[in-house]
């Protein structure tokens, strides 16, 4: 049988169209991929998901990978109804939920409650953190001045010493569990405080909190207090 050019062209054409995908996806990384980022845009996005943050300092490879491919990757985050916050100035960045407005929208990012512990803990750390920035330090701490800090308020807290120094170890538990205390090596009880924390609270947020120890001084309770502490979001 012969085959006429067009027909030749056209077998042509069919034999080289599976190349030419192959080629055009040259990111296929796996059977079934349908992906098109590449390997190391798919693993700063993956960082991002897992949460809580991708830091320069603990992800080195990534930033650069976060940086080149910001407006990809703020692309894919905007699918989820999720919203990409970056400081190139520490090098960190994390996910949150995107203001929607009045859209309904699914949640990806749970929130969760912070106690009146947690709220002092927070911003005694935010405190701690701008004033190792000012002096050109890192800023370390240890779980014995955190304690030694906190006891402070250990009267307001209105309960036995056992159950408050159970308290605040929970309450950095939770703090170490979202790395915003990142544990020092050769260290058992000394962390470094992730600049992060410069980004999960707005100057608002941080004046909230600020308004929790003027509102305690004031003599209110602990329950008072919890009626009105402000939300965090946490990452997954």
């Amino acid at each position: 049988m012969n085959w006429s050019e067009h027909d030749e062209a056209a077998m042509t054409a069919e034999v080289q169209a599976p190349d030419a995908a192959t080629q055009a996806s040259g990111n296929t990384l796996f059977m079934g991929d349908s992906g098109e980022l590449a390997l190391d845009t798919r693993r700063a996005l993956v960082q991002l998901l897992a949460g809580p943050s991708l830091d320069g300092r603990r992800h080195p490879k990534l930033w650069p990978i976060l940086v080149r491919d910001e407006v990809v990757i703020r692309r894919q985050l905007a699918e989820l109804f999720l919203e990409l916050v970056i400081d190139r100035d520490v090098q960190v960045a994390f996910t949150r939920q995107a203001d929607t407005g009045d859209l309904e929208v699914p949640l990806l990012l749970r929130r969760a409650q912070l106690t009146f512990i947690d709220s002092i803990l927070l911003l005694h750390l935010r405190q701690r953190l701008t004033q190792a920035d000012s002096q050109g330090d890192r800023a370390v701490v240890s779980t014995d001045e955190i304690m030694e800090f906190l006891a402070l308020y250990e009267r307001a807290a209105n309960t036995d010493r056992a159950g408050f120094v159970k308290r605040v170890q929970a309450s950095i538990e939770k703090v170490k569990k979202h790395s915003i205390l990142q544990k020092i090596r050769s260290s058992e009880d000394r962390f470094e405080i992730s600049p992060t924390l410069k980004l999960l609270f707005s100057a608002e947020e941080i004046q909230a909190l600020i308004h929790l120890y003027q509102r305690m001084a004031d003599g209110e309770t602990p329950a008072q207090l919890d009626q009105t502490e402000p939300d965090a979001e946490a990452d997954q």
